[in-house]
């Protein structure tokens, strides 16, 4: 005779889930796990909005300054990722930037604005050669795509301190 059917009520109670780290991060006092993920070399991704609301993805590379709450992409003036910040108005516009290595993950949300300044395009290009180990390329129609962050989240690394009882 065939065991009874498990009913809602009679189902054993499903195996906790395996402990993780936290998906939400302070912009301005990340975990040192979350800020050395940010300062290791990763392509990223910068996802900004068409006019018709639809995503546009690509790479790009990412400086993350949490003391001023900001991330920042260098990029051709006359890009299409420029031009949907632009569009989006005086306000500036609802971005993303994400980087993932293997189960690894963390993005950064905020308002993004264009900037122009000589200053803070050579700064933004300080940041990148010393993230990923190398100058840009030379490009004098170089702008700052800078995002104003409100939002960081990301998972994926050890947290020892957390499993054994320490924060």
């Amino acid at each position: 005779m065939p065991a009874p059917t498990p009913t809602p009520e009679t189902a054993p109670a499903p195996a906790p889930a395996p402990a993780r780290t936290p998906a939400h991060h302070d912009v301005r006092n990340p975990s040192p796990d979350f800020l050395a993920f940010w300062r290791e070399h990763h392509l990223c991704t910068l996802t900004t909005v068409r006019a018709d609301g639809t995503p546009h993805v690509v790479p790009v590379g990412v400086t993350y300054d949490p003391e001023a709450g900001l991330a920042r992409v260098i990029s051709d003036g006359n890009s299409r990722k420029v031009a949907h910040v632009l569009a989006a108005g005086p306000n500036g516009a609802r971005v993303a930037v994400c980087q993932v290595d293997r189960a690894r993950w963390a993005t950064l949300e905020g308002r993004a604005m264009i900037r122009r300044e000589p200053e803070a395009v050579a700064d933004a290009e300080r940041r990148y050669e010393e993230r990923y180990g190398h100058p840009p390329r030379v490009n004098p129609n170089r702008v700052v795509i800078e995002i104003t962050l409100d939002r960081a989240m990301g998972r994926g690394w050890a947290r020892k301190a957390t499993a054994e009882g320490n924060s």
